[in-house]
């Protein structure tokens, strides 16, 4: 895996493919074709083969793979071997909604910690979070060793989040506010613009 660069569509597949095996594995199935995984996702089965086939050999030809073996790789491969605690900057109705998510949790992601610079917002609680004054953001990152921050803030604030969240030393941004983020090459960020998404589904919609 170190020696080339992996496709970003292989890795969302990827965890399509464990959010799969997980329904299998709770439902007793021991054994699942290629064939089984593609119709369960909606790929080809070739398709599965390919991605799997970057991180190694897996399964026995005209057997299929062990589900809760091939369940462990792909949990392992994405990380999720592991417990990440997270940090949610921004309050509002997204940063809510994003503390509600019971998802999350599943998939061992926690948040440690939901910030906001709104005195009228600074403790309250948000389901069992209560939201603290940005200022105590760095304290939270390094006492909770967290590694994700969430941006759930207005457009124009976004940036000056960022920059606290990297110089608090977390190594992946999730930003949902529609603006490109300027930040080290070594912090990594994947950003979710909604609206962008929206009139991707219009587009396609018009074109039919």
């Amino acid at each position: 895996m170190k020696g080339f660069k992996i496709p970003e569509a292989t890795i969302s597949r990827l965890s399509v493919y464990s959010r799969y095996l997980e329904n299998l594995y709770r439902k007793g199935i021991t054994t699942v074709s290629s064939a089984d995984i593609a119709q369960g996702v909606g790929v080809t089965s070739a398709q599965v083969r390919k991605d799997l086939a970057y991180f190694g050999e897996f399964g026995t030809r005209g057997v299929g793979y062990n589900v809760k073996e091939l369940l462990d790789h792909t949990l392992k491969i994405l990380g999720l071997n592991n417990t990440w605690n997270m940090v949610v900057v921004g309050a509002g109705n997204l940063g809510s909604a994003l503390c509600a998510y019971r998802g999350f949790r599943e998939r061992g992601f926690y948040i440690v910690g939901v910030f906001d610079n709104d005195l009228t917002k600074i403790g309250k609680k948000i389901n069992e979070y209560e939201v603290l004054p940005i200022d105590k953001l760095e304290e939270v990152v390094k006492e909770n060793n967290v590694e994700i921050g969430i941006i759930a803030v207005p457009a124009a604030y976004a940036q000056d989040v960022a920059t606290r969240l990297v110089k608090a030393g977390v190594k992946g941004i999730l930003n949902f506010a529609p603006t490109v983020l300027n930040v080290p090459d070594k912090v990594i960020v994947r950003s979710v613009d909604l609206t962008v998404n929206l009139e991707v589904l219009t587009f396609n919609i018009r074109r039919d």
